[in-house]
């Protein structure tokens, strides 16, 4: 492609790829897709991105197909490679210039540099390196910018890489620029600090810009550059700084507003260093031991004293708190039960934290976290008022539950205890000693300190487990607590539910279930909607709990299975509807028959709630569920769910339907539970196995199910099924069997052997394009057993049962093998005979020897030599 008479071209078919028009965009993508592959092409893309006179659209689009064909055509080996040549002159016009205008743009650059980096550097493209140091020097903002966003997204790619060799290479790499990265961020954070004063928002976003790039390049070169970077001083000299530099942006968060981009770009700055000791901590944990005590009193300072006050964010102290707890769980620092058998440097870290966690800051910690990090918000009780379920669903793991503050300081206090429980449980005691009794409604903030407290027991349930006599204390304390309906009292009506369900499966006696169940009922019709909820989830928790009784439970049942029909009724997200749907499931599951009586609004109201959640197919997975624990609690009575049953699993097994990726696996759980309580198959069931051909297509880790399925309908009504889809089921095991596992070759022969067993006379005709694969694989001795004892099995029914369709078969496989039919037979018997110890069931071995013994009333003479040993299986097999 010639590159002056190709650009104009080029440059014109990339606008009119642009275009909004389908009818001028599909010729142009067809015409870019055909110019992919030829030589030149490239080198046009990149004059037209590095043009700053040209239309954005246009040059964003020419970097795109640039960084495609990197990852299609770059490499030596891939079909159409670029050639050497042009490769060489694309590398040098890459980095020609750092001086992209526009942002995006310029971070496409960055990261399509990166992809040849990853697979040129340093070998085809050793100057790479030296162009981006050089760079970043010049005085040139725009210039300085761009190369240091390449030498970030160049640096990141290059320490991904995970071959031997390549991380040979980044090493090599690493030591020979450490000491130029840590001068170049160290000058760029300098400079910002001394900005910061100025109030200058232009100058401090740009110098900001920069110390954070240099950052991200320090933070890849640290983790992933070295072996052991403890013995470097650099690296180490570098970790320790960052607690210097941490505490000067904090202070620098005091001058910069809060809603502006500076404040932005410094939290991030901020949240990064924090990353720079997480991933160090993750990656090299011995080598992080002379960095333990000052990341403690660091981490400790600012999130359980006054020295975090004002200046730290939430985001931070999340950051903070993760440091604590993954240097309190290392297991790199936990020595061996016999110190003996620990490495020295193991002891020496436990020693480190030994030391720290004395027994005056474990108590501060632990009362800092119950007393101030565990109080509900105002934020939080405002969301409690005006969206409950959003609250609740905030409380037991949304969409930011991972990265917000509460299940974080939870988390912490959890590993903390668990860790120092000796040390802690005195202290967690005394909270509770002097919670007893009932708490002034008036006082909120005693409701919610005792609020917080019981938050803390249930966490700790395990570890308090002999050191609190919870019956006792459910009797004389929370029971009455429950009981409290004034208003300003559910945040402890909610946490001490809450709280029993996280004692139901540690400490509670059997007795004591009658006074739950009451209380739950009570709950159930709370004026609150959380409380409800919360409620719900206990009693969740108590159904699955292994010490259930079902004769304690079915007095309450009604009561508590129309109040949650009424609180499903009720919800409207998505989320609360489906964990009430699980509550119902859950129950239905326990009780089984016993539910019959009480079911009949939710069967009326389900598929109303299926409609409604068309779009919504995680809460339809939660309808399957509950169906499958309908069908079996209502056995045969299930029939009468069928006009809405059946066309559920119908759309839920429907390959070709979208939303069967999402509902396939309960879909098809649901269809055998309706199989195998039907007490016949109706038409409308029958038609449902249209689906079944391309699951078994699929052949993923379905087919164990779709299998009992199939299974379920030869047994419910052999003839019926057999004639109308055994040809093309036939089909499907042939295709199968070609490819399939040997345990799927078992589980297809055994439906085989089902159908031959129930129906032995239409079973050998429908399936009798598989019988020649069985036979074959007899006389050739199936070298896998459990393959051999099938085969066995299914050519013994044949004999046994459909002595006519074992002639013709064997005529047929004499006539393929080119042998005479007794020789053929007296091979197949000879093998029979030699494997029959491969048959471990006793049924089928009783089947073998039948079948062979069928054969002696034959007045073939070559069977004689055989029936000694005949006789011999008649008498070993009982009968």
């Amino acid at each position: 492609m010639d590159l002056n008479s190709a650009s104009t071209v080029v440059l014109q078919v990339l606008t009119q790829a642009t275009s909004q028009d389908t009818a001028v965009l599909k010729p142009a993508e067809e015409q870019l897709k055909q110019w992919e592959t030829q030589p030149g092409f490239y080198s046009v893309l990149l004059n037209i991105f590095t043009n700053h006179t040209l239309d954005i659209n246009v040059r964003w689009l020419a970097v795109l197909y640039f960084k495609h064909g990197i990852d299609r055509y770059w490499r030596r080996v891939a079909p159409h490679a670029l050639s050497e040549e042009e490769k060489t002159t694309l590398r040098a016009g890459l980095i020609t210039n750092f001086n992209e205008p526009i942002n995006q743009i310029a971070t496409q650059i960055a990261v399509l540099i990166a992809k040849v980096a990853r697979l040129d550097c340093p070998r085809q493209w050793p100057e790479l390196i030296p162009t981006l140091i050089e760079s970043v020097k010049v005085q040139d903002d725009l210039r300085q910018h761009r190369a240091l966003l390449t030498f970030y997204h160049v640096t990141k790619t290059l320490a991904s890489k995970r071959l031997a060799a390549d991380r040979k290479l980044f090493y090599d790499l690493a030591s020979g620029i450490y000491n130029f990265a840590c001068s170049l961020w160290n000058h760029h954070t300098d400079t910002f600090l001394q900005q910061v004063s100025s109030g200058n928002e232009a100058a401090i976003l740009s110098s900001l810009e920069r110390t954070l790039l240099s950052l991200k390049v320090l933070r890849k070169l640290t983790v992933n550059g070295f072996v052991e970077p403890h013995k470097n001083m650099e690296v180490m000299g570098f970790l320790h700084g960052i607690f210097v530099r941490l505490k000067q942006f904090l202070e620098c968060s005091r001058n910069i507003g809060t809603d502006n981009v500076c404040r932005d770009r410094l939290e991030k700055t901020i949240i990064l260093f924090t990353k720079v000791l997480l991933d160090f901590l993750d990656q090299h944990p011995f080598s992080f031991t002379p960095l333990i005590q000052r990341s403690l009193e660091f981490s400790v300072s600012y999130v359980f004293t006054e020295v975090g006050e004002g200046v730290t964010f939430e985001r931070f102290i999340v950051q903070c708190m993760n440091l604590i707890k993954m240097i309190v769980k290392n297991y790199a620092y936990k020595p061996s039960k016999n110190f003996e058998d620990s490495s020295p440097e193991t002891l020496e870290a436990h020693k480190i934290k030994m030391a720290f966690f004395t027994y005056p800051t474990l108590t501060e910690i632990c009362r800092r976290l119950v007393s101030h990090y565990f109080l509900l918000t105002e934020e939080e009780l405002t969301m409690w008022e005006e969206d409950p379920e959003g609250f609740t669903v905030e409380e037991t793991g949304g969409d930011s539950w991972k990265y917000s503050l509460r299940p974080c300081t939870e988390v912490l206090f959890i590993d903390i205890f668990h860790e120092y429980n000796q040390t802690l449980t005195p202290v967690l005691l005394e909270m509770m000693q002097t919670l007893q009794g009932p708490t002034n409604v008036e006082d909120m903030n005693a409701l919610l300190i005792k609020d917080a407290v019981y938050n803390a027991v249930g966490l700790a349930a395990y570890e308090l487990f002999d050191s609190v006599d919870f019956d006792q204390w459910f009797k004389n304390q929370l029971l009455p607590e429950l009981q409290v309906i004034h208003n300003r009292y559910k945040p402890l009506r909610r946490r001490v539910i809450w709280l029993i369900g996280q004692w139901i499966s540690v400490k509670f006696k059997s007795d004591l279930r009658p006074m739950l169940y009451e209380a739950i009922c009570n709950l159930l019709q709370d004026q609150d909607l959380v409380v409800r909820i919360e409620t719900a989830t206990t009693l969740k928790l108590t159904v699955d709990d292994f010490e259930f009784r079902t004769d304690q439970f079915l007095p309450y049942l009604e009561t508590m299975f129309t109040l949650l029909f009424q609180l499903l009724q009720q919800v409207t997200e998505c989320d609360t509807k489906m964990h009430v749907l699980h509550v119902l499931s859950c129950v239905i599951e326990r009780v089984n028959v016993q539910i019959r009586p009480y079911v009949g609004c939710l069967v009326q109201y389900l598929p109303l709630l299926w409609k409604q959640s068309e779009e919504h197919n995680m809460l339809r997975c939660a309808i399957l569920t509950t169906l499958i624990h309908l069908v079996q609690g209502l056995g045969a009575d299930s029939k009468n769910l069928y006009p809405f049953l059946l066309p559920v699993i119908q759309l839920s097994t429907d390959v070709s339907q979208p939303p069967h990726v999402y509902l396939l696996e309960d879909g098809l759980e649901l269809w055998l539970v309706t199989l195998e309580n039907s007490p016949c198959v109706t038409p409308e069931l029958l038609r449902i196995f249209q689906n079944m051909s391309p699951l078994l297509e699929l052949s993923s880790e379905n087919l164990r199910t779709c299998f009992k399925i199939i299974n379920g309908y030869i047994f419910l009504s052999s003839t019926e099924f057999l004639q109308t889809y055994a040809v093309g089921l036939c089909q499907s095991f042939c295709e199968l069997l070609k490819e399939i596992t040997t345990e799927g070759q078992v589980q297809v022969l055994k439906v085989v052997e089902n159908a031959l067993k129930v129906n032995p006379i239409l079973g050998p005709q429908m399936f009798q394009p598989i019988f020649p694969y069985v036979f074959k694989g007899i006389i050739e001795g199936e070298r896998y057993p459990v393959v051999m004892s099938t085969y066995l099995g299914v050519m013994g029914r044949v004999l046994l049962q459909n002595t006519s369709f074992f002639s013709s078969l064997l005529n047929e496989m004499a006539h393929k093998f080119n042998q005479e039919m007794d020789q053929l037979l007296g091979n197949m018997i000879e093998m029979w005979v030699d494997r029959m110890d491969n048959i471990t069931q006793p049924e089928r071995r009783k089947l073998s020897a039948l079948a062979l013994l069928s054969l002696l009333p034959s007045d073939n003479s070559f069977l004689y030599p055989w029936q000694p040993l005949f006789y011999t299986l008649t008498l070993k097999e009982p009968m």
